[in-house]
């Protein structure tokens, strides 16, 4: 008897194109990429230029995923990263991305513009692996209880991220109109008169923020929270370096998606660097361009302790709350699981730097501008 054809198996491509038809208009466009941007492209297309060296005739019967971040073991090395406004992409807007994350075992980064509190997120997810991204402000005391309230609901490190000079309103304070009720309990002490995106709720958020941060800033906060501090936004050896020295326990490779300054490099480009310039003296991970388990496997060959995803987490909510986003972790599981077997590497302990070279190894033309430095 002839057997029907098997179905597909999902990949991130289908999700995002769900989430393309459900998405409203004003949602895609607010998540999406720059129309133009070079390092958003890059981020994706830089994965193609490594190749993988697998090993055979390995026991790989079995694979293990898990990995141990910050001290907490989760049950694959992908993880969700800060994003704002979930609201637009799901009526339970951070609830549902924590309740996809919490299944599947891994943590998630409640971004301080969420549309849910830290303690409704925390009370949404009791088993849940959180952090929270806080901002820098300009009243320290606000950035206190602000930690405090981290620290009581859960939440086991302290993002910050640290590629943002300036913030979009302080450039254009040309009002945002949300076309869904939106609340912002993360990021002053009551909510405001005005709503979120209207110039003046800018203008008040323009007067509390401190932009630019410095060192000293982040030097405060590791002084005044027991949480583990990670810093995300670094892309330079020096600046790798001296999160160490100013005793950051994580150091996230992050170009923002792309969303900041265009033309910097691909994360995946220069994570190798900054793995050598920190030694081991802090974690390092990697967000920006990961679409497959296969992108997995190189981050943590070149020495990832994991990865983040961002807008692969908002497509999966779109599609479906929730489950939608434990379908995403659980296709980068899948995929990452076959990897690891293709390669033979039965846990993420076997998954080595030998595994993966560059293209130019072979002389494969490539569009990289500068070398990585040596170390």
């Amino acid at each position: 008897m002839d057997r029907p054809p098997r179905a597909p198996l999902p990949t991130l491509v289908d999700i995002e194109k769900s989430a393309r038809e459900k998405l409203s208009e004003f949602a895609w466009g607010y998540y999406s990429h720059p129309e133009d941007g070079q390092t958003y492209r890059d981020n994706i297309e830089a994965f193609k230029r490594y190749r993988l060296i697998p090993r055979n005739l390995r026991d790989v019967s079995i694979r293990d995923t898990s990995v141990t971040v910050l001290g907490t073991r989760m049950d694959i090395p992908v993880a969700i990263a800060p994003t704002a406004v979930h609201r637009l992409a799901h009526p339970d807007a951070e609830l549902a991305t924590a309740k996809g994350a919490a299944a599947m075992n891994t943590g998630m980064v409640l971004g301080s513009w969420a549309n849910h509190s830290l303690e409704e997120v925390a009370e949404a997810t009791p088993p849940g692996i959180r952090w929270f991204y806080m901002l820098f402000y300009k009243d320290r005391g606000r950035m206190k209880r602000l930690l405090s309230r981290a620290e009581r609901a859960g939440y086991t490190a302290i993002f910050l991220t640290v590629d943002q000079p300036l913030l979009p309103f302080q450039i254009d304070l040309r009002p945002v109109t949300f076309p869904v009720p939106i609340r912002l309990p993360n990021v002053l002490d009551e909510e405001p008169p005005h709503a979120p995106g209207s110039a003046e709720h800018q203008e008040s958020m323009r007067a509390a923020l401190k932009q630019p941060a410095t060192w000293d800033d982040v030097q405060w906060i590791r002084d005044n929270t027991c949480l583990p501090v990670v810093l995300k936004g670094i892309l330079s050896v020096e600046d790798a370096k001296m999160a160490v020295a100013c005793g950051a326990n994580g150091i996230c490779v992050s170009n923002h998606g792309g969303r900041e300054l265009d033309g910097v490099p691909a994360t995946i480009d220069v994570l190798p660097d900054i793995v050598r310039a920190v030694g081991g003296k802090a974690e390092v991970y990697l967000d920006g361009g990961v679409r497959t388990g296969t992108d997995v496997l190189k981050a943590l060959a070149l020495g990832a302790r994991c990865v983040f995803i961002g807008r692969p987490a908002l497509w999966g909510l779109a599609h479906n709350g929730a489950e939608g986003v434990q379908q995403v972790l659980q296709i980068l599981r899948d995929e990452l699981s076959v990897a690891m077997a293709r390669a033979g590497c039965a846990k993420i302990s076997d998954i080595q730097p030998s595994l993966v070279v560059h293209q130019s190894y072979y002389g494969i033309p490539t569009r990289r501008a500068v070398p990585m430095s040596k170390y």
